[in-house]
């Protein structure tokens, strides 16, 4: 009968899958593919042990060794029944019941009016859940969303009920790099799951739910809370009485965080990172990711690529780095120190001229592992820091101008495009070095549209700007009006082709080799010729003005050069300052993560600060 109905829901399914679907759901005889791939996917996991990945610096010193995870993998009888229930009930109460997902639950989901601290049932059975974790991005699309009730449906032929509930159990997600209820115990605790109270049983079972709201690390007192909701749960299944829940809700809680040797989180969680942009290039993913544009198959891309990642990293690497701790160090607590105690952040990448490696990076203030790192997860607008890739290198390289060739600085608009100048200030005919050095947008705008979009954008996609996309081929880009914007590193990245005008990705990774010492993995260092010899010395020299007699007034270096533009976004919601001097190349962004303006600020010139300390 289960089998019965999951073919009716299934059958059901496919004409809303027809009206939301992406083009390829269309057509029927895709479908049947599907099917077949999802099959073949679902696969119980094959339990290895996981060896770490050790970073080294550029010295060859351990500063890092990471773990893909901490699991530890338990037998659903060695799981105490209390676990069990606190997750039945909180999560899923029909699970014995339903065939992958829950048609009742999914819609009283919709149409419940669930407050924050609420723990009733949603629309994600636990099979649901388990699909998100193994096989699934988590892309919030219709289509992602109907392939998770397809496979919950396969993953309940395929498994019995336990299997899929130890699974789950093994698999969930407990903040801190820590995966299983298992480990949960002995990371949280350091005792295995079989040694903890009831009361610490309920204290860890409240993390998955929301690993970074309940993360007892940081917010001890939201996963107090929320145990104490799970053991009313208990209380309410008549699995333990009210005077035992409040025995329960009164034991003390003292984590015994097991402790592992890291230094350097920011340039850390960055290695890691860059590690698994590595695995994806040099496997050929990445360009089959790119290349195809139909989301189901470019679903599966990524689940392979993610398995393979997994697969490679669990065998244990060595990972060398560009990392100069000692500058690293200065690095952080130099920006730390010039931020202001508000929750105004920062982002800094700072790269060696000579290598083109990424030495020293700032993820944000007091970075701690795995939060959000601004240098390369957060892009912002850049404003006018974007105009030397976008407008005058591109504008020099086309053309046989020199910055005594005269633009005019007036009012000017390209369609609806009507940017203003700094201050509504309007010039009239001035040399472009003036319109460089003092960051005049209409001239800018002139100087793009006349080289034109797509040349401009030529350019511009030669370089690793991630967040860049189709719909930014506007005249806005002229001024750094973009989507999304960009990252610290990708403007440092871009801005060292300004170094001699030859551009090669700058990264921290030098090698990765296997636990015998060979190398598996290294980035290509094929350097590409962007700016001509001549284009390269006019950008250089006009960076250098804009320093001495522009925008840039207040940067300084004793390396002999430096050169830098700088960045105001609209409504003063980002600052920018990117640049060189002979030893470096860096770019400083400085803002709030929910943007507001910062005029109150703007004759600090933090960012001034901040630039001037790393490249020093």
């Amino acid at each position: 009968m289960k089998q019965l109905f999951g073919y009716f829901v299934i059958l059901c399914s496919i004409p809303i899958l027809l009206l939301i679907g992406n083009a390829a759901w269309k057509e029927m005889a895709k479908a049947e593919q599907y099917e077949q791939l999802i099959k073949r996917s679902i696969e119980l996991p094959e339990v290895t042990s996981t060896s770490p990945i050790t970073l080294y610096d550029a010295n060859s010193k351990i500063f890092s060794e990471e773990y893909t995870e901490w699991s530890q993998q338990l037998a659903l009888e060695e799981i105490p029944e209390i676990a069990k229930q606190l997750f039945i009930f909180s999560e899923d109460e029909s699970f014995y019941q339903h065939i992958g997902f829950d048609v009742s639950a999914i819609a009283r989901a919709l149409i419940a009016n669930k407050s924050e601290q609420s723990i009733q049932q949603g629309g994600s059975t636990i099979t649901q859940q388990l699909v998100r974790m193994r096989y699934l991005t988590t892309d919030k699309t219709y289509e992602r969303k109907l392939m998770e009730l397809f496979y919950a449906y396969e993953i309940e032929k395929s498994f019995s009920k336990d299997e899929i509930f130890e699974m789950y159990l093994n698999e969930m997600y407990f903040s801190n790099q820590v995966y299983g209820i298992g480990a949960a115990a002995t990371y949280y605790f350091n005792r295995p799951l079989s040694k903890l109270s009831i009361a610490e049983i309920a204290f860890i079972s409240a993390i998955p739910n929301n690993p970074s709201l309940y993360d007892p690390v940081v917010h001890f007192e939201n996963t107090k809370s929320r145990q104490e909701r799970l053991i009313d749960k208990l209380t309410e299944h008549r699995v333990i009485t009210a005077d035992e829940a409040n025995t329960f809700k009164n034991e003390p809680i003292q984590l015994n965080i097991k402790q592992k040797a890291q230094q350097y989180p920011s340039y850390s969680t960055f290695v890691l990172q860059e590690l698994k942009w590595l695995i994806a290039e040099q496997t050929g993913y990445r360009e089959k990711i790119d290349n195809t544009s139909d989301k189901l198959e470019k679903e599966f891309l990524q689940l392979e690529l993610q398995k393979k990642t997994e697969a490679i990293l669990r065998q244990g690497v060595h990972v060398y780095t560009a990392l100069q701790p000692d500058k690293q160090r200065q690095d952080e607590a130099a920006i730390n120190q010039i931020l202001p105690k508000t929750d105004l952040q920062a982002s800094a990448t700072i790269i060696d001229n000579e290598k083109r490696e990424v030495i020293s990076i700032f993820g944000g203030k007091n970075y701690r592992k795995h939060d959000l790192h601004r240098a390369f997860q957060s892009p912002r607008q850049p404003g006018s820091a974007f105009k030397p890739i976008s407008v005058f290198a591109p504008y020099f390289e086309e053309t046989s101008a020199t910055p005594y060739s005269i633009v005019n600085g007036g009012p000017y608009c390209v369609g609806n495009f009507c940017p203003d100048n700094y201050g509504r200030i309007w010039y009239n005919n001035i040399t472009v070095e003036t319109a460089f050095k003092n960051s005049i947008n209409t001239s800018a705008l002139r100087l793009f549209n006349s080289i034109g979009v797509d040349t401009a954008f030529r350019y511009i996609n030669r370089f690793n700007f991630e967040s860049i996309i189709e719909k930014d081929r506007t005249f806005a880009a002229a001024l750094g009006g973009l989507t999304y914007g960009v990252t610290s590193l990708e403007m440092a990245d871009a801005y060292s082709s300004f170094i001699d005008g030859y551009y090669l990705p700058v990264h921290s990774i030098r090698k990765v080799t296997d636990l015998t010492g060979e190398t598996i993995f290294s980035w290509s260092h094929k350097r590409e010729e962007i700016w001509s010899a001549s284009t390269t010395k006019t950008m250089r020299s006009l960076l250098n003005e804009t320093v001495a007699t522009g925008t840039g007034r207040g940067l300084y270096s004793s390396s002999g050069y430096i050169g830098a533009k700088t960045g105001t976004t609209n409504e003063f919601k980002d600052y920018w300052v990117a640049g060189l001097t002979n030893d470096y190349t860096a770019a400083v962004w400085i803002g709030y993560d929910q943007p507001r303006s910062m005029e109150a600020i703007e004759r600090a010139k933090i960012h001034f600060s901040i630039f001037n300390a790393i490249t020093e």
